[in-house]
């Protein structure tokens, strides 16, 4: 696998979408953050995504996710932001199958399961009732589906799969927590400073995943 190419061009793009983010150039945003996800794609099928069926519902997954990275960048279209969410939703239910072809640990499960939970319900209390009516249901099923997610993924590095299973996953969710402060709580570049590059980080252990479980 020649996973150089892909981690360099998603590492280069995320640094310009942080610029991006920094000068609040909107069409700076459109240049990298689709290249940032395109390269999470390259490196899944550099991995060999093809070529099992864990593989191909990873990148599955992975389309999902840079369909919702393209709809969260306009900020000012409601109805396109949950669009970007659905995207995100169904990327994990995909990430959720390919998991759940592996051997899941039920002591992974259990402690991955309790963590998500604590998580979870600590993420929807904070946020309160700062999120808007029209969003509330979305966002509490979106939280559900990652803790799922997520719970599955440690299962899987607990039966002996790799570790980046569950590290990128955890990762994902901890980096979700700078979208929601970010979009309900205080919009301000120091959410996305620390959670794009978690967040693409997360996304490129994932798609490495498929030459790793075979």
């Amino acid at each position: 696998m020649t996973a150089t190419g892909p981690i360099l061009v998603c590492a280069l793009a995320v640094a310009g979408l942080l610029v991006a983010e920094r000068r609040g150039s909107q069409q700076g945003l459109w240049l990298t953050k689709p290249v940032a996800s395109a390269a999470f794609i390259w490196l899944g099928l550099e991995s060999g995504a093809l070529e099992t069926t864990y593989g191909l519902w990873i990148l599955a997954g992975l389309a999902l996710c840079m369909a919702g990275d393209v709809l969260l960048i306009p900020r000012d279209r409601p109805a396109v932001f949950r669009a970007g969410v659905l995207a995100f939703l169904l990327g994990h239910v995909a990430y959720s199958a390919a998991f759940l072809t592996r051997p899941l640990g039920v002591a992974g499960l259990a402690v991955g399961g309790t963590l998500l939970v604590v998580v979870v319900w600590s993420v929807l209390r904070w946020l309160g009732r700062t999120l808007p009516a029209d969003m509330v249901l979305s966002v509490r099923t979106y939280m559900v589906v990652i803790g799922v997610m997520s719970t599955l993924a440690c299962g899987v590095t607990a039966a002996g799969g790799p570790w980046q299973v569950a590290v990128g996953a955890l990762a994902f969710t901890a980096s979700d927590i700078s979208v929601a402060r970010d979009r309900f709580v205080q919009h301000e570049f120091l959410n996305r400073a620390w959670g794009l590059p978690l967040y693409f980080g997360a996304q490129l252990l994932i798609a490495g995943t498929p030459a790793l479980v075979r």
